[in-house]
């Protein structure tokens, strides 16, 4: 199982960084961040693969960026240029999406 940190209130504009903390060997594999905002469906917002490839939500895609710190037992999400619609709990499951946890809140406004 994860555990999701580094949400908070952020204006539009800022940057925020999550973190996904977890057992060596489930960090090592494939980590997928998920979000849902209230009254919406869930979506996958980035996912790295075993090997280091990335994937991007077209949204997200050269303001968000998602990286592997293996030291760390952590996977990351850094998120620049945020807007208002990227507000929604954050997730973070392996490739099987069986566990989830508490997530982290994200809302950007003024």
């Amino acid at each position: 199982q994860f555990v999701e940190s580094g949400g908070g209130l952020v204006q539009p504009g800022g940057s925020l960084r999550l973190s996904c903390a977890g057992s060596r060997s489930d960090i090592s594999n494939v980590v997928i961040w998920h979000r849902q905002a209230p009254g919406k469906k869930r979506e996958i917002v980035a996912h790295i693969q075993t090997g280091g490839s990335t994937y991007y939500l077209d949204a997200v895609r050269g303001r968000f960026t998602i990286s592997r710190d293996i030291a760390k037992n952590t996977v990351y999400l850094q998120m620049n240029n945020l807007k208002a619609e990227d507000t929604a709990t954050y997730y973070c499951t392996d490739a099987h999406q069986r566990v989830w946890g508490q997530g982290t809140q994200v809302t950007v406004s003024s």
